[in-house]
């Protein structure tokens, strides 16, 4: 199962309070700086986290989103004149990459995503998003999102037809929108930018998208009264910071589900929360499913639950 990045980095603000961090902090908290080198031509670039890492960790450099394998320390310097963007990563975390820094202002290789996983739903629409800079000396031409090895526009195949739009909200800055999205949309999205001078610009790792299912388990389907059903509401992967989730019984929303005799459980490690009847009533008999709010039309197939009466006068 797949941590949100916000439980992520809430377990690694918890060790860091320890000052002992296992490296499993957000890429926000890796970050590049860069400060004057003893040789006034140079720069020099540290890979730095507010983490303390154990067992000598190997970091791993990027110059404009393409590694340099020979670089193992956490510092090393570079040309004051360079155009070219930095970032690092420690080996074995190379998903969790600083962002990446230019080393004269702005004036330099460089793309940004705004998220780098995302979950939704099955059927709902997503924007994937980044901002991005390129030398001055260059023009800008296009840009497109490709999934594959080689960069190939995803407008280009039919499974995208009249799914994908693309928005430059602003300058420098690009969003991609896909609607009605399927479990096969699931995929890593690099954004590609194109220049004058054959510039041609990628970063990688890209935008992790992760389309999921939500489903109704039920446990057990058969009870008697005074017994206990545990209904739990799953998603793949977290769909949202602290979601929200709408219970339906025989396709009517269940207004207050809290109740004497039942209790709402939500579990943001695993993704799912869960509707407890205990102990349950022939009232509770009927077909389930659930939503995520904000996303109602999208309901998870029902599951029926059987209350047998074993009591005079039922």
């Amino acid at each position: 199962t797949l941590l949100s990045l916000s439980l992520v980095e809430s377990l690694c603000q918890l060790q860091k309070e320890t000052r002992k961090c296992v490296f499993i902090c957000s890429h926000s908290d890796l970050q590049v700086k860069v400060t004057p080198d003893t040789k006034a031509w140079k720069r020099t670039l540290t890979c730095s986290t507010t983490c303390t890492l154990t067992d000598n960790p190997t970091y791993i450099w990027y110059r404009n989103g393409q590694s340099l394998a020979w670089l193992t320390s956490h510092q090393h310097s570079v040309w004051n004149s360079e155009t070219e963007s930095y970032s690092c990563a420690v080996k074995g975390h190379e998903d969790l990459r600083s962002p990446a820094v230019c080393i004269q202002g702005h004036n330099c290789w460089r793309v940004t995503y705004t998220k780098r996983r995302i979950c939704v739903l099955k059927g709902s629409t997503v924007n994937i998003s980044c901002s991005y800079t390129h030398p001055t000396s260059y023009i800008e031409q296009g840009s497109f999102w490709f999934t594959e090895k080689d960069p190939v526009d995803v407008r280009s195949y039919p499974e995208y037809a009249g799914r994908v739009e693309y928005n430059r909200n602003t300058e420098n800055h690009h969003t991609m929108t896909i609607t009605h999205l399927t479990e096969n949309d699931s995929a890593e999205y690099k954004f590609r930018l194109i220049t004058t001078n054959e510039g041609r610009f990628s970063v990688f790792p890209g935008v992790m998208l992760t389309v999921t299912d939500i489903l109704l388990e039920m446990d057990p389907t058969s009870v008697s009264e005074g017994e206990r059903v545990t209904l739990r509401c799953r998603t793949q992967c977290t769909v949202s910071l602290n979601p929200t989730y709408i219970w339906y019984k025989n396709g009517q929303s269940l207004t207050n589900p809290i109740t004497s005799y039942n209790s709402l459980i939500l579990d943001p490690v695993n993704s799912y929360n869960s509707l407890i009847l205990d102990p349950v009533s022939s009232e509770d008999a009927g077909n389930y499913s659930c939503a995520v709010e904000g996303l109602e039309r999208i309901l998870s197939p029902e599951e029926t639950l059987t209350v047998r009466c074993e009591y005079m006068g039922c």
